[in-house]
């Protein structure tokens, strides 16, 4: 069971959660979309969660004011697709496309954000699939399928199948950094755990996936800013 308040001036959405296993009071502002969030023990008193959420309102501010402005995409934004910006203009072309410093859309400034989205998503598909099929042919594992999803807590999974899942979102990203989630993912069809076994697969797959992981956690957020 789950209620929205209301905290402070202007006012801030809380969304209160009661767990039974919870054993204490817990708070999450998420850094993808700074949705608030309070977990509380079901024998908690409702005037304890208010104080401890009060308590917390200035911590609660200063996450929300340091979230990355969210971009709504559109003629003249800059995006930035493996890793490099590209400028949103229209062109004269039927279907839309990439140069290297532009994104290139057909007229029709209703439709900018879509065409857009599309050519991510299917650039995104194709990249994945050529970083996964890659991987998996040096592992000696084959996979099932691969879909891609806009996910907020996961850049991608493996499920005891062989089917892989990937966030779009990781065209966004540079192609070495696409290309360690791939790596993470391939290494689960021989290791559904994240056992040593399973780190020394990736690096073997990945060497130095360290970095581009690293990136990941520094900015993977920021990549949830585009609004389509």
């Amino acid at each position: 069971m789950a209620e929205t308040i209301k905290l402070g001036q202007p006012p801030i959405e809380v969304t209160v959660k009661q767990s039974a296993r919870a054993r204490r009071i817990s708070l999450r502002v998420s850094g993808l979309d700074g949705k608030v969030s309070l977990t509380v023990p079901r024998t908690a008193r409702r005037r304890d969660a208010h104080a401890f959420l009060t308590e917390k309102e200035p911590w609660i501010r200063s996450h929300l004011q340091s979230r990355p402005d969210l971009v709504q995409i559109a003629v003249g934004t800059e995006l930035p697709v493996e890793g490099m910006p590209r400028r949103v203009v229209i062109g004269d072309v039927r279907a839309p496309q990439l140069t290297d410093a532009q994104l290139l859309v057909p007229a029709g400034p209703d439709k900018v954000a879509s065409r857009c989205l599309a050519l991510l998503k299917v650039t995104a598909r194709d990249r994945l699939a050529s970083a996964s099929q890659k991987h998996a042919e040096t592992l000696g594992r084959p996979f099932h399928k691969i879909t891609l999803r806009d996910t907020r807590s996961r850049w991608g999974s493996c499920t005891s199948q062989g089917n892989l899942m990937y966030s779009w979102r990781l065209i966004l990203a540079p192609p070495e950094v696409l290309d360690y989630v791939a790596a993470h993912e391939v290494a689960h069809l021989a290791h559904m755990d994240h056992s040593q076994r399973f780190w020394t697969a990736v690096g073997g797959l990945c060497p130095g996936y360290q970095t581009p992981r690293a990136w990941l956690r520094r900015n993977g957020a920021t990549l949830h800013r585009y609004q389509f």
